[in-house]
């Protein structure tokens, strides 16, 4: 008898995750130990394990991350998964394991300000040849495509403008020319977009942000072929030891399980605030994807089943001194950076100042960014907050501004 396909809300609960055998408690285990009785015949070197071989050390694999890995390739849809101390460890281990002197790497000209700063001098000093490209326009990607390309990293919406690439359009003109797609989905969750069913071959999470949800827990996970991802736990992951502690696990499984009720919350409230913020006199613009004056709205319809809770707002006046008293006024608000906790968290981000240190661009390009950005926006990350007491703080602290 064929296994119903389960909703998401059912695999956030009980994938990856049984019974203790022993204890019978219904809960994850935390399995803390770093080493386990091995078999007299086991050998010293990762080479010589398996990928299903017995626990040995936990840099290699541990009980507690296991069920976190499985869990999060049931929820995107993937083969296997490997979980990392950070979103970027994840993105650290997909470019070495993929990419080697003399290869080509087409990357979203804005991604999170990690993975760009990385691609800025780091991995050219390999021997890589990056090249950035505004992946929202289908034409600047089939400009450069060509069989040189090993890996096309897209970051959607990407982090913090918000704006949106076509996965599966870019995906079929990757794969034509041979290139693997790898997909940054962190503000997006397997709640909203699963890239994989889409046509990337690769889906990468920072944990930190919505999956574990509470901000008190780094983590990072790149999902994917199992065969590949094997291969990179064996040569990236354990040797250069960017593992997830199993503590960390513990906590973003825990997290996990309410995702899909989150990002819900999450969405409704991202709506009324940005709602709000769009008929405010000293807000200039606003970039949500829900919104139907976001520019790829149609896209986002078609491409995301939520919305996520990120927005970006420009103001009326200078950016910065918004932000002080911003950061002075605000009650319920934090004025602090990073994104998808369960509190609502706002930041300034001044274009001048990322467009001379995370972000690399030509003139079209940096035009572009410039659309969606302004002089400087406040990137904001709604939590699950009453949205009527997040309105509320945002008119008092802007009223003084």
């Amino acid at each position: 008898m064929t296994q119903p396909k389960l909703g998401i809300k059912t695999l956030a609960v009980h994938a990856g995750e049984q019974p203790d055998p022993i204890t019978r408690a219904a809960s994850p285990n935390l399995v803390m130990s770093t080493t386990y009785i091995a078999d007299p015949d086991s050998g010293f070197s990762i080479e010589n394990v398996e990928a299903d071989a017995p626990y040995v050390y936990t840099r290699w694999s541990n009980p507690t991350t296991d069920q976190l890995e499985r869990k999060l390739a049931a929820l995107e849809g993937a083969e296997a998964g490997v979980a990392f101390a950070s979103g970027m460890a994840a993105i650290s281990a997909l470019f070495l394991h993929s990419l080697k002197s003399g290869d080509q790497l087409l990357m979203s000209d804005v991604a999170y300000a990690g993975a760009a700063e990385l691609t800025n001098e780091i991995l050219p000093g390999f021997g890589i040849e990056v090249i950035k490209v505004n992946l929202s326009n289908l034409d600047e990607l089939a400009a450069v495509l060509s069989p040189r390309a090993k890996l096309v990293f897209i970051d959607t919406p990407c982090n913090p403008l918000l704006r949106l690439t076509d996965i599966a359009a870019v995906a079929g003109m990757a794969h034509a020319v041979g290139a693997k797609v790898a997909v940054d989905s962190t503000f997006a969750t397997p709640v909203a977009t699963r890239p994989i069913e889409l046509g990337a071959d690769f889906v990468i999470h920072s944990l930190t942000k919505y999956i574990g949800g509470h901000g008190d827990a780094l983590g990072g996970a790149l999902l994917g072929p199992k065969a590949e991802l094997d291969a990179l736990r064996q040569r990236i992951n354990v040797r250069l030891g960017g593992v997830i502690s199993p503590f960390n696990a513990w906590l973003i499984l825990r997290g996990a399980a309410t995702l899909p009720l989150r990002m819900k919350a999450h969405e409704a409230g991202a709506m009324q605030v940005a709602r709000f913020l769009e008929s405010h006199p000293q807000v200039k613009q606003v970039m949500y994807p829900g919104l139907s004056s976001h520019p790829q709205h149609r896209l986002a319809q078609r491409q995301m089943e939520n919305f996520s809770g990120m927005l970006t707002f420009q103001v009326v006046g200078e950016g910065r001194q918004v932000a002080r008293v911003l950061a002075e006024r605000l009650k319920v608000w934090h004025y602090a950076v990073s994104l998808g906790h369960h509190r609502s968290l706002l930041f300034y981000l001044a274009t001048d100042d990322l467009l001379t240190t995370s972000f690399k661009l030509n003139e079209a390009q940096a035009k572009s960014y410039r659309d969606f950005a302004g002089e400087g926006m406040f990137r904001v990350s709604v939590g699950i907050e009453d949205p009527d007491d997040l309105c509320r703080d945002l008119e008092q602290a802007l009223a003084g501004s």
